[in-house]
């Protein structure tokens, strides 16, 4: 069986993909990115904790673009290929791109000031479907989130702002690769990931109904399925 690593996305752990390890009934390599503050040190510490090998690699949200990164350093260790709710470009110039500087440091400013469930208390309200602010998906996303500090937080927004551009290696990508997002995800909307597919040749596109940016924990049936048959194919 192909080992498997996971990447999480800004802020999440192991929690974010439970759902898809008990139902698969397999175990993964998940990594921590410690204190690192950008994506190329994060992916070369994926590297240094990944099974020996070749492995399936599969990122959410920030470890999407992670994922990228593995894919630069280590292309032959790479057997397939998950991109779940994320992106390939870098931070946009002027106007856009300020903006989104801004919003990052302003939730940390919260984080900072009132605690990082607080932060997260805000900010996820964007990040799952609407129906499900307040429900028990929404409480478990805070509870991961407030395990972590606003130190580490920091830390993963300077890579988050300092991203390479992915884009151009898309169209070397030669493994099986799966992407997918939700069909209200706000953060990564399914028109870059659909964007992403055309860009990879073979890849298979699936958008959940229904399902924000947290995937994994929002619609857990639907993304094991697309697992298994990406894990499968």
């Amino acid at each position: 069986m192909t080992p498997l690593l996971l990447l999480p996305g800004l802020l999440c752990d192991a929690a974010v993909w439970a759902p898809q390890m008990a139902a698969l009934g397999r175990s993964a390599t998940v990594v921590a990115y410690g204190d690192a503050n950008s994506l190329t040190a994060m992916a070369q510490h994926a590297l240094a904790v990944a099974p020996p090998g070749r492995f399936a690699l599969a990122g959410h949200s920030m470890g999407g673009r992670i994922a990228f990164e593995v894919l630069r350093l280590a292309p032959e260790r790479v057997e397939r290929l998950a991109l779940l709710d994320t992106g390939c470009h870098p931070l946009a110039a002027g106007e856009a791109g300020e903006a989104e500087r801004a919003g990052r440091l302003k939730l940390l400013a919260l984080a900072r000031r009132d605690g990082m469930r607080a932060m997260a208390a805000e900010w996820a309200r964007g990040m799952v479907h609407p129906s499900r602010v307040g429900g028990p998906v929404f409480e478990a996303v805070l509870d991961m989130f407030e395990r972590r500090t606003p130190a580490v937080f920091e830390a993963q927004i300077q890579a988050l702002l300092a991203r390479p551009d992915a884009a151009p290696q898309l169209s070397a990508i030669a493994c099986p690769t799966l992407l997918l997002t939700g069909e209200h995800d706000a953060w990564s909307p399914p028109a870059a990931h659909r964007a992403m597919h055309e860009a990879i040749a073979g890849s298979r596109l699936v958008v959940v109904p229904g399902c924000g940016h947290m995937s994994t924990l929002e619609a857990p049936a639907a993304v094991t399925a697309a697992f298994a048959g990406w894990l499968g194919a």
